[in-house]
């Protein structure tokens, strides 16, 4: 098996578990900087916006870094679509495809379902409520938690911050509740 055929095939969770828990102590030891992904927008905000609004008013150039990374994330993922893309459909539990399709959801040959997400679906009740109010209230509970789900329960957790540690507890106790009890009602829309 060729090596681009090994990185198509899915990691196991013993090879890429460590792979992204070793970024912390990496992070760390290159020169004491924190792993989060949602700071980069604050850091982008400060770099174009005016600097008379005090929220942006800081020395953003001293974590430029940070946005190389993010800019490496999303070079990996456009390489990655392109050129590692499985041409299967996306494989999933025969349960949840009975549960989805009473919603009429069936079409799997994408990362997503078409039937939800494409520019038609966007201007409907139930597009306007999955991605703008659900894109509003990701970054709402970003900023209300003071990081995103990487930045506090990659790195929070391994410094043992208490905050990283309720705030993760959230996110999971909050993925279930949307996950079961509310999509379910909007997908009924």
């Amino acid at each position: 098996m060729s090596i681009i055929e090994t990185i198509k095939q899915p990691w196991p969770w013993y090879v890429a578990g460590p792979l992204i828990g070793l970024t912390v102590p990496t992070l760390l030891i290159l020169g004491n900087k924190s792993f989060g992904i949602s700071s980069s927008l604050r850091h982008i905000c400060a770099a174009c916006l005016p600097a008379n609004i005090p929220f942006f008013s800081y020395n953003w150039k001293r974590e430029a870094w940070n946005l190389f990374f993010v800019s490496g994330i999303l070079l990996g993922g456009i390489i990655a679509a392109q050129l590692l893309a499985n041409p299967q459909p996306i494989q999933i539990n025969p349960h949840l495809a009975e549960s989805l399709s009473k919603y009429g959801i069936t079409d799997y040959t994408t990362l997503v379902p078409n039937q939800v997400f494409n520019w038609p679906a966007l201007f409907t009740l139930r597009g306007m409520v999955m991605m703008v109010m659900g894109g509003f209230m990701v970054g709402f509970g970003t900023r209300y938690a003071g990081g995103c789900t990487s930045g506090h329960a990659i790195m929070g957790l391994s410094t043992l911050q208490w905050p990283s540690l309720v705030a993760t507890c959230c996110f999971m106790a909050g993925g279930f509740v949307m996950a079961n009890l509310i999509l379910p009602f909007i997908l009924s829309l």
